[in-house]
């Protein structure tokens, strides 16, 4: 009884204004019926004719002002794009959020404390007052926050940053005093509510201030710093969610510090397990050919984000019934991942010198993945364009990996030059196919040298933070030969190898141009066919302890 009597003041508070105005209209109504009454019929029919024309023309003046006010001085101030959202509307249990254990379990925490406040404020605590979730796009940051709020039982705000950004100084702290005004609100009715802010970086980079002012977009956010843990004075049960795909450093530093967002959850691409869990749950709800082997797609997807995931589930369903199948077979999902990595095939005419050196350039590139690469292996080759590109060959990781030795990036090195040595061993020239390829070799060859003392003259040290003008020319011409010494020796490498294999360097040229695609299944067999053993047999191996090729 006593949660419905503060639920029906909760809803005469929000609406008392409403309630005023209309039993003030409602009274001058009597009160004008009553004067009309008192008036000779000569008079009453003229004030009875007049009265039409008199109340449009007043709200005409109504609206226009309103108009002018609102838009042109306030900004818009009035339009908060605020989506209030009943968790039972909501309806996402924590056993929805696949591949997210870890995350789970520090959420399941602060929901048990928003559930029980009451004992946690007994023995002196406080409730968590904001969660910041800082992981990659597509990993479920917006989804856990909604399995809070239905969990929990609570009210569900949701807003992106960006709706607090506006031209005019002010307008973005009302509407943030607005969204806390309501939040307030619903924890009185409720026992507690939940402010989801997507994007958060758009409103909480670090602030700038000079002699100009603090601008907008410093003003929106002190806002939102007094709201959160200020001068406000008020202890209702409100938890505020950020979600970011930037950086942790690029946010300011007051937004961090305890009794704001002082509850990190930092989320991560899911893993082998975590995948085989996703591709089960996406499969579940589509018809599937029941041989598909889910680990052999969880370690095919090394990388993929449970929104990649789920897109390549509905793609291969969309390939499926295009082909006028019933069920998605593996074929399907291959294609799909092909579609949504590579691109859609492009329908360009190559003529056949063109088409022929675009198949020893991605040849250089097949070859030195299978052959020298430690940890990639090959999914696809083409010489169909797809893109901006007229050949690709698809590499995938045969395992997961959160850090890079040299041997790695030197072998990224190699790939990357590749087909440059492809084209140059078999024409004695190249084309500008390469330039892409060169970027990144070189970047990746800085990288080394600059930043991670991998060079062969054995400088150690970031030199990236050092200003290249307190660096002595002795120094920047030592790094400079390091990345072309590193740059030259894999070429070196690269093309020796290609000369040394060279039946099956054309044998693999010969195979793209008449075929246009190639498979891992149909590379693995022609490097059998030449006693050429998958170097990474060894080392990719499932936990039954089977070999599963990425294909």
């Amino acid at each position: 009884m006593n949660q419905n009597l503060r639920r029906l003041r909760m809803h005469y508070l929000n609406h008392r204004v409403k309630l005023y105005i209309t039993l003030g209209v409602l009274a001058l109504i009597v009160l004008s019926v009553y004067g009309m009454m008192s008036l000779e019929s000569y008079y009453r029919n003229i004030t009875l004719a007049q009265m039409p024309i008199s109340i449009l023309l007043v709200l005409v003046n109504s609206v226009v002002f309103v108009y002018m006010y609102m838009m042109v001085l306030r900004g818009g101030m009035a339009n908060i794009d605020k989506k209030n959202i009943n968790a039972k509307d909501v309806n996402i249990r924590f056993a929805d959020v696949i591949g997210l254990d870890e995350v789970k379990e520090e959420a399941l925490e602060v929901v048990s404390l928003i559930r029980d406040h009451a004992r946690l404020k007994k023995i002196g605590g406080k409730i968590v007052r904001g969660i910041l979730m800082i992981g990659p796009p597509g990993c479920g940051k917006t989804y856990i926050a909604k399995a809070m709020a239905t969990e929990a039982g609570l009210p569900f705000l949701s807003m992106a940053a960006s709706e607090f950004n506006e031209v005019f100084v002010g307008v973005g702290a009302s509407r943030v005093r607005k969204l806390f005004t309501t939040a307030r609100s619903l924890a009185y009715g409720y026992g507690g509510c939940v402010i989801f802010i997507d994007e958060l970086d758009a409103l909480g980079h670090r602030r700038t201030f000079n002699q100009f002012g603090s601008g907008e977009s410093n003003t929106t956010q002190n806002q939102l710093l007094v709201e959160m843990d200020g001068l406000t004075g008020k202890t209702e049960n409100i938890i505020v969610i950020g979600a970011t795909n930037a950086a942790e450093d690029n946010l300011d530093p007051a937004l961090l510090r305890p009794g704001r967002f002082d509850r990190k959850l930092y989320i991560s691409k899911p893993g082998l397990e975590s995948r085989e869990s996703l591709f089960k749950y996406y499969l579940g709800k589509i018809k599937y050919e029941a041989s598909i082997d889910t680990r052999r797609l969880a370690r095919k997807a090394v990388g993929k984000s449970p929104a990649d995931i789920e897109n390549i589930i509905k793609e291969a369903a969309l390939i499926a019934t295009r082909n006028g199948q019933d069920v998605v077979t593996l074929k399907e999902i291959s294609e799909a991942i092909e579609r949504i990595d590579l691109g859609t095939k492009a329908r360009i005419t190559m003529n056949s010198r063109e088409k022929e050196m675009t198949a020893y350039h991605e040849t250089g590139h097949l070859m030195v993945t299978y052959l020298m690469h430690p940890r990639d292996d090959v999914f696809k080759a083409s010489i169909i364009p797809r893109k901006s590109s007229l050949g690709v060959v698809h590499p995938t990781a045969i395992e997961e990996w959160h850090s890079h030795d040299r041997e790695s990036l030197l072998a990224d090195i190699k790939v990357c030059l590749a087909g440059y040595a492809g084209e140059k061993v078999k024409f004695g020239t190249t084309t500008n196919g390469v330039s892409s390829d060169f970027k990144k070799a070189m970047a990746i060859a800085h990288h080394m040298v600059w930043e991670c003392g991998m060079g062969p003259s054995g400088l150690v040290g970031d030199y990236t933070i050092v200003g290249k003008n307190q660096l002595s020319e002795e120094v920047k011409n030592t790094l400079t030969q390091d990345v072309d010494r590193i740059i030259k020796d894999c070429l070196n490498e690269v093309e020796t190898m290609l000369k040394k294999e060279k039946e099956l360097f054309e044998r693999f040229a010969r195979e793209l141009l008449t075929q246009s695609e190639l498979d891992y299944d149909q590379i693995e067999a022609i490097f059998n066919e030449y006693g050429k053993i998958n170097p990474r047999q060894f080392t990719a191996r499932s936990q039954e302890g089977d070999f599963l090729p990425p294909s």
